[in-house]
């Protein structure tokens, strides 16, 4: 006997460890309504990847269209079997995704956040943001969703695929094609900062744009011989870059670790370098910018608060954040139209000047930005972590009191503009007629003078109306 009713499909908590995944059903029309089943699964305490199932990188997209998915639910009572459906909400955009995802005949299953989370449930969310890295890193499958078909993508597909493979070398280097190429690079999802840990945590990646697939390697190859970026803006390049470097050391990285508040993390480079590099892509709820790159941090944070909490107001956060990047004692103030301006008193030491090698051609190399670091006393070789803001010649390297990372920063009339909050630290630095170590600059009798300075650390890329500055 089956009977309907409409329960709630997230009314049995999820156990610690444990994960939701769903169950698409098959079905030859497309036209049929969507349905699925949600069920209960918990992951390995290991990161053998043993896991049959997809996990889907997209953008959510608006809202302002939703459409239904059906989550069937089979609840056994006693002399009655009851099939009930739940009408669930989701973007166009993850529906579209769904409809190309679901097979004819075979059912296949798959972890997307918007369904296999409740997203209603804010404290169910920050748990399982502590899973994510290993949510993706133990799928057997990350499946890119960029959208449906449009101009001109499947083509612009077919010439990436060809140029990776160097079937035809000048595939992408036409007119037409290389204005196709810009427009899909333009698409959201590149800008999104959640798939920048979705990539990185997968070893075997899928892109799909309407019906066109390709595999993650063979775009990241195709992208790589693109000579068209000199016709976008540097935030282009630097969206772009930052994707296919992921994705294309994904493979090398040895898995994920579990700390002790029970936080994966893929460990790639400590907090601050990912602050640097990726702060300027984009996310629904601020906190994520901050929340997004926890999963790919080498720090230990089990002790800090950042967290995830979503009951934390943001320029909170956003404080917490600054001070355990520099350090506790420090003056920090927020403002700007979207909250992303902070304003940093302290006392610190300036240390030298950076300068671009003759070599340097792009601020985007993977292998990061090669500088000479100079001052009165001399000059020394340092390899820095590409970031959002693109280091000039004459930027400033600081050290501010009680930090134990240098700050790269600019000059800007009666402040300094942070370039890089907190630079990978050079082997040695020129002070008092020699080199010294980095490590023992912090040692007593170091000749360093320190002086009182304003710092501006600007997500915004705009310091109107910022109350310090009048």
């Amino acid at each position: 006997m089956s009977c309907n009713r409409s329960p709630d499909c997230y009314n049995e908590p999820l156990l610690p460890g444990s994960i939701r995944l769903l169950r698409l059903l098959p079905n030859e029309d497309k036209g049929t309504p969507i349905r699925c089943e949600l069920f209960h699964y918990a992951l390995q305490q290991s990161n053998k990847r043993t896991h049959l199932y997809d996990a889907l990188s997209y953008v959510w997209g608006g809202s302002d269209k939703p459409r239904s998915i059906f989550i069937r639910q089979h609840i056994p009572t006693s002399g009655c079997d009851f099939t009930s459906e739940f009408d669930l909400p989701v973007t166009e955009n993850l529906h579209a995704a769904l409809l190309r995802l679901r097979d004819h005949y075979i059912e296949r299953i798959i972890w997307i956040d918007a369904v296999c989370i409740n997203q209603k449930d804010e404290r169910e969310k920050e748990i399982q943001i502590l899973l994510m890295a290993k949510i993706y890193a133990q799928a057997s499958r990350v499946i890119v969703w960029l959208g449906e078909a449009a101009d001109g993508s499947d083509q612009v597909l077919q010439a990436i695929r060809m140029a990776g493979g160097q079937e035809l070398g000048n595939a992408l280097n036409d007119e037409m094609t290389q204005q196709a190429v810009i427009a899909l690079l333009q698409r959201p999802w590149f800008r999104r900062i959640w798939i920048l840990q979705e990539v990185a945590a997968a070893r075997h990646i899928l892109i799909m744009c309407g019906p066109t697939e390709i595999d993650g390697h063979a775009f990241c190859l195709g992208i790589d011989s693109f000579k068209g970026f000199d016709k976008v803006g540097v935030d282009l390049r630097s969206f772009i870059h930052s994707v296919t470097y992921l994705i294309s050391g994904a493979i090398f990285r040895p898995g994920f670790s579990i700390s002790r508040s029970g936080r994966s993390s893929l460990e790639i480079c400590p907090l601050g370098e990912l602050m640097d590099m990726y702060y300027d892509h984009e996310a629904t709820q601020r906190h994520d910018k901050v929340y997004a790159l926890l999963g790919m941090s080498s720090d230990d944070l089990s002790k800090t608060n950042l967290l995830p909490d979503y009951k934390v107001p943001w320029e909170e956060l956003l404080q917490r954040l600054v001070k355990y990047l520099l350090c506790e004692e420090i003056s920090v103030e927020t403002g700007g139209c979207g909250g992303e301006i902070v304003a940093i008193k302290s006392k610190g030491y300036i240390l030298g000047q950076v300068f671009l090698e003759e070599s340097y051609t792009s601020q985007n190399s993977r292998n990061g930005v090669d500088v000479n670091f100079k001052n009165s006393e001399g000059s020394a070789r340092w390899t820095l972590q590409i970031s959002a803001k693109s280091i000039q010649n004459g930027d400033i390297v600081c050290l501010l009191q009680g930090a134990s990372k240098p700050t790269i920063i600019r000059p800007c009339q009666d402040y300094f503009r942070i370039i890089k909050i907190a630079a990978r630290t050079p082997e040695t630095i020129p002070i008092g007629g020699g080199y010294i170590e980095w490590p023992k600059l912090f040692l007593p009798g170091i000749p360093l003078t320190a002086r009182d300075l304003l710092l501006i650390w600007d997500w915004e890329n705009s310091l109107e109306k910022f109350p310090y500055l009048e």
